[in-house]
């Protein structure tokens, strides 16, 4: 056994084979030349009687070795690898939810506002819409101090709102005429809206600031449409089946320059449904001052027609 072999086997056998006093290994036997005093050499094959005897003194070590090497348990992982492992998957754990709650933190008020909006009424209050300026808030006591506003208030067939509060804060600003047109020199204050429970009748106020003018002190006519196309579809909403529709046609004729700086009336009644259609008329009229009667005078009018998606069942409603 050569010196290498030999230490793998002291490794292999343990402390026990160490104490065992082993003779050094004789030389391996091999083939010799023998010179035979000048006659032809002869080859002989050479082999040491020592190598026998080493041979059973090493399977005596060996063999009183085995129990003992047999009886240490093998790939038997320590108790501190298993706390190890656990410690770390704890803390992998934690960590996830610690930075997946972080990460949604800032998501979490627009899910709570959407999976729950304010009701009708909460939308009148001040918890919802605080005037930024007197001026603003000036405007916010003119459209609920008229008797118009009053009057519909107080008439149990008129459900008062203001829809554009409705919408997520975060989604707010996505939205035209619910946050791009809002402002203290556009659109001051949110519209506050009156509608019928068929969906027969609407009625909505809306102040209308110099920044959205077309002409100078003159609002723009793209805007108009716009407040038309949306009052309009608010109207017929309650008479569909699911209450959502796209507008398929819509006619406006301007009657007179609406300027800016002033409270304007939206009036709307939805004239005809058939299915997932309905057909929708509309003006939009000055505030009439207090004693006046009537409806105040015609700037605008408008006729739409208004069809509800075939799958508008599954859609998601973002504004109600």
């Amino acid at each position: 056994m050569y010196p290498v072999a030999r230490s793998a086997f002291c490794r292999s056998v343990g402390p026990l084979a160490l104490r065992t006093k082993i003779s050094p290994l004789p030389r391996a036997a091999r083939w010799g030349i023998k010179d035979t005093a000048g006659l032809r050499p002869q080859v002989r094959w050479r082999n040491s009687k020592a190598h026998s005897g080493f041979d059973k003194a090493e399977r005596e070590v060996v063999d009183s070795a085995l129990p003992i090497a047999n009886s240490i348990p093998r790939n038997v992982p320590p108790r501190r690898a298993y706390l190890r492992y656990t410690l770390v998957v704890g803390l992998t754990i934690v960590a996830f939810t610690l930075g997946f709650t972080m990460a949604a933190a800032p998501a979490l008020p627009a899910a709570r506002d959407f999976l729950s909006p304010p009701t009708d009424e909460e939308t009148l209050t001040n918890q919802h819409f605080t005037p930024s300026t007197p001026e603003v808030a000036e405007i916010e006591r003119q459209i609920f101090s008229h008797p118009l506003t009053r009057s519909l208030l107080q008439d149990p067939n008129y459900i008062a709102s203001r829809p554009h509060l409705k919408i997520p804060h975060k989604l707010r600003a996505h939205n035209l005429t619910g946050g791009t047109l809002q402002g203290p020199d556009k659109i001051a204050v949110p519209p506050l809206q009156f509608t019928t429970e068929d969906g027969s009748t609407y009625v909505s106020l809306q102040y209308l600031g110099p920044a959205l003018c077309g002409h100078p002190g003159v609002v723009h006519g793209g805007l108009l449409a716009t407040l038309l196309d949306e009052g309009l579809a608010r109207c017929c909403f309650p008479a569909l089946p699911n209450k959502v529709a796209v507008t398929a046609s819509l006619k406006i004729d301007y009657k007179k320059p609406v300027m800016a700086g002033q409270i304007v009336v939206l009036r709307a009644e939805t004239t005809r449904v058939e299915g997932r259609k309905a057909w929708v008329t509309g003006r939009l009229t000055t505030l009439p001052k207090e004693g006046e009667e009537g409806e105040g005078t015609v700037l605008t009018e408008g006729e739409a027609l208004f069809i509800e998606p075939r799958h508008a069942a599954a859609m998601k409603r973002v504004v109600n």
